[in-house]
This record gives C-alpha cells, structure tokens and sequence, in this order.
C-alpha cells in the first residue's frame, strides 16, 4: 500500500468532511494526516476486531481539533463507514462531533480539552506496565498546546516511571489559532526542553513524510528505559497553496472556488505519491 498517496486521498476525504459539516481545524487536520496514515496503516496493533477486547496498542488524539483526519483514518481502517461521516458530522445529536468522543468505535478518549492527552497516556501506559502487557501507548499532541502546564507534569512522571512504552508525538507547524508559536508563547529549544524532562526525542525533519515518521516510530520502539518523543517538522494546511502555513485556515470553511482548488492540488499531489511510490 502506498502509504502517502493515502494519505492524499484522506486529505480529500477531511475536506469533504468540514464542508458537509460546515465546521472544523482544516489546518491542523491537513498537517497531522501523514502521521496517522503511518500509525494507524504501519505502526500500531489496532483493528475493528480487536479493539473491543482493548487487547491492542492504545492512541490518544491529544489535539482534539484535528478530530476531521482521526475520523477519516478510522473509516479508511474499518471502524465505521466513511458515509456515515460524511452525513452526520456535526449534526445535531451526532456522535461525530467536533473532537474525539468514545461513543465511537476506535475511540478510547474524549479529548481536545487540550493538555489533557498526555497525562492520560502516562496513565494508560504506567497501567500496561502494571499488567504485564506488551501493548505501547501513542499520543499526538499540538506545539500550540505545550503551553499548558499539565504537558510537563505528565513529562515528568513519564521519565520518573521509565515508560518505553509510551510514546508521544508534537505536530511542530509552528501555528495556532492566533499567529506563531514563537510569537505566542515560544517553544524554542524544543529539543532541549523534552531531553531535560528525561525524554528520548528523535527530530523528525520532514513531519509530512511517511518514510521519515516510520523510521521514528520504528527507532521508539528500540529506547529503552525512558518515553520518546517524536518532532514532527510539518506544514500546516499541507496539500495545496490554498492553505499552507496559513494560521487563517486553522479554522476555515472553504468557498466554492477555495475547495476546487485545493481538490485540484490534493489530487495532484496524490498522483505524484503514486508516481513515486
């Protein structure tokens, strides 16, 4: 399977989802995409068949606002019909609403409340830990979201408890709602930061490339003693120009125009993928 011309197709898919919605974090969905594809596709020990028995690796989508491309990668796995999505997002009484809900088949955490995910992921993999299982815990935070302070307290008891098995990912596109990061409140030196908390950090320089995230994930499952965390250097709004490092699109219906665009240049970057894959 061509991993990253899926991802382009599920690009599609999420557009079509915010516009039949009339809501959702475009930017955000775009930027996180390819590390889905990557887990959900190469990665993680997940299925429909077995994650009933809860016997399975564990994901939380810490930034809950890119629910759009969660939802799309859950479909495209078999949890639910992409349909089903399509006509019922953000309707009223839906259980496909604007953030993860575990209502939801795939779907082990409510989140989006945001500095929430991570603290729960040392929880779910401290518990693992305790019951003898191999299963490994993987959790996707925003850089926007570092600013809240229970990311550090979950931090530090990840290193102080050793969790190997636990696994967390930043989506570094450097844009939130209101402008830069580093405008809003900096980052910098990200790799430091995590490194001081006890952490294994890999950088991964091309955030949007399935090869490089796979070789990251791969080199996560190998440290021991210590969590990892994984930078991914993304784009937000990747796929078209329409979008692209754009901290308007974070939260944007596309026009008419708007959307054939960006379907012109997802279509196009999907068959590129293909060409090169």
């Amino acid at each position: 399977m061509n991993l990253q011309a899926l991802a382009y197709k599920l690009r599609k898919d999420v557009i079509n989802i915010i516009v039949s919605g009339k809501g959702g974090h475009i930017g955000g969905d775009m930027s996180v995409m390819d590390a889905l594809v990557t887990l959900y596709f190469k990665v993680m020990d997940v299925t429909p068949e077995n994650f009933a028995s809860g016997k399975h690796d564990h994901f939380v989508m810490s930034k809950g606002h890119s629910v759009e491309s969660l939802y799309a990668v859950l479909a495209e796995k078999g949890f639910f019909p992409l349909s089903q999505v399509l006509n019922e997002f953000s309707r009223f009484g839906s259980k496909f609403i604007g953030h993860p809900n575990n209502k939801l088949p795939g779907i082990e955490m409510n989140s989006g409340a945001l500095g929430h995910g991570l603290p729960v992921a040392v929880g779910m993999a401290l518990a693992c830990r305790m019951n003898g299982s191999s299963e490994r815990v993987y959790t996707f935070l925003g850089d926007g979201e570092l600013a809240e302070g229970s990311n550090w307290e979950g931090a530090m008891a990840a290193a102080n408890y050793h969790l190997d098995n636990l696994c967390a990912l930043i989506d570094r596109n450097r844009l939130q709602i209101s402008g830069c990061t580093e405008d809003v409140m900096a980052l910098e030196d990200l790799k430091a930061k995590w490194q001081a908390f006890g952490w294994h950090v890999i950088v991964v320089e091309d955030g949007n490339s399935i090869d490089e995230l796979s070789a990251a994930f791969a080199a996560a499952k190998e440290v021991q003693g210590k969590p990892t965390m994984l930078i991914a250097n993304t784009v937000k709004g990747k796929g078209s120009a329409v979008m692209e490092n754009k901290a308007g699109w974070h939260h944007h219906v596309p026009n008419e125009e708007e959307y054939q665009q960006i379907m012109r240049d997802l279509d196009a970057a999907y068959e590129e993928a293909l060409k090169n894959g």
